[in-house]
């Protein structure tokens, strides 16, 4: 079976074990009922996810005139403290900016190697995590806009990390951490600002991966690098396809990349 069109990000689905799909123009692939068998990558053209040319992809899936220009690709989206939509001030295009920032986001701790602390949307929950490996996650405080966000997140790292170990994610090099306590430790470091916001209540939640077997070591397939690839599909964690020899293959990093998948 053949699977051709361009990457994107795949869609994901809370279940007992979550559910994966690979989304294209005609079709759609449900990656899960694949694992365990022989899957072939062939990379074939660029494809920006904005003006549709077949330009060299920067970053998210688009080329860097558009990564230049677009409003989601403000520097306000990966530090969220940078933010101005609440003083009514532009970056980009503030009508977008608006109903971007201007909307509940939860600020959590998440487990995939070690514990982080992050940022989303509300309406992201539990997308966010799932696309980090994360086996487990709280929710700390849930703000009415992404600047409150942003300036806890930036309390919070000074006391745990904001970023993802992805060899160990990926490798299941996990520690049994207990996040509520965790959680409840960080609160004396909240902002002023987003103290009345506190999830006190707030649960755990367990994400199970469909994988069959972890890698003791990993290595990252680059489709500029490495146009073809083959091999034996083991599983599938965060935006990673995990195979048989160790490759991992990062989907979201190749968004725009126009491929050929062939499932034996």
């Amino acid at each position: 079976m053949i699977y051709e069109g361009v990457l994107t990000k795949m869609k994901t689905e809370l279940k007992e074990t979550v559910q994966y799909y690979m989304i294209f123009e005609q079709d759609f692939l449900n990656v899960n009922q694949v694992i365990d068998k022989k899957l072939s990558i062939n990379f074939l053209h660029y494809f920006c996810l904005n003006c549709e040319k077949e330009k060299k992809i920067f970053t998210n899936g688009v080329c860097y005139q558009c990564f230049s220009t677009l409003p989601e690709m403000g520097e306000w989206v990966m530090r969220p403290e940078l933010s101005t939509a609440h003083l009514g001030q532009e970056d980009r295009d503030l009508d977008y900016e608006q109903k971007a920032q201007l909307q509940p986001h939860i600020v959590y701790l998440a487990n995939s190697s070690n514990v982080k602390v992050g940022v989303t949307r509300k309406s992201q929950v539990p997308t966010r995590w799932i696309d980090q490996g994360a086996h487990e996650a709280i929710e700390i405080v849930e703000v009415p806009n992404r600047y409150l966000a942003g300036i806890t997140e930036v309390a919070l790292k000074e006391h745990v990390s904001d970023k993802t170990n992805w060899r160990r994610m990926l490798t299941n090099d996990l520690k049994d951490l207990d996040l509520q306590q965790i959680k409840e430790d960080l609160k004396q470091y909240l902002p002023e600002e987003v103290k009345d916001y506190y999830l006190a209540s707030s649960k755990e939640l367990e994400i199970k991966f469909p994988v069959l077997n972890y890698p003791a070591k990993c290595r990252s397939l680059n489709l500029q690098k490495t146009p073809f690839y083959e091999g034996v599909l083991k599983g599938v964690k965060g935006q990673y396809l995990i195979f048989e020899d160790g490759t991992v293959f990062n989907v979201r990093k190749h968004e725009g990349y126009g491929v050929a998948l062939t499932v034996q």
